[in-house]
């Protein structure tokens, strides 16, 4: 694309870094961090994480309905479109498929259950990277 980026593409890019920008401070910023504060273990870390990841995913669908709109509206270049695409069908399977396997492990922990450590995080955290990494896309695609 060149010449001047039109205004829906714009507002993709701007919704893709607003996006980027709270993935990567709760995700990768606050969500490892907390579990080193002093006096912390591992209850009080996941009932903080179950709330603050409730209220981001929360969030999240907000620039994903924007961005969403916007590539609808913008007829964007291939790179555009699949970034977006990604990012949104990523958030999707985050919220269907991985979060009530982590919800449900939460749970039992809180209620004082042991039980082996659950894989769901480490899918949580995969589709939270490759997410990052298509919304960077997004936002640079969207740039030109």
């Amino acid at each position: 694309m060149s010449g001047p980026v039109p205004t829906a593409l714009a507002v993709a890019g701007a919704a893709s870094w607003l996006w980027l920008g709270m993935v990567l401070a709760i995700s990768f910023l606050e969500a490892p961090l907390k579990f080193r504060a002093p006096g912390v273990d591992l209850r009080t870390g996941l009932a903080i994480g179950r709330l603050v990841f409730r209220a981001l995913n929360a969030a999240e669908v907000v620039p994903a309905l924007v961005i969403a709109l916007a590539l609808v509206t913008a007829q964007p270049d291939g790179t555009s479109l699949a970034a977006g695409a990604v990012a949104i069908v990523l958030l999707a399977l985050q919220l269907i498929a991985v979060r009530p396997l982590l919800s449900r492990r939460t749970a039992a922990v809180l209620a004082g259950e042991d039980g082996p450590r659950s894989k769901a995080h480490l899918w949580y955290v995969a589709l939270e990277l490759l997410k990052a990494i298509a919304l960077l896309v997004l936002g640079i695609a969207a740039l030109f």
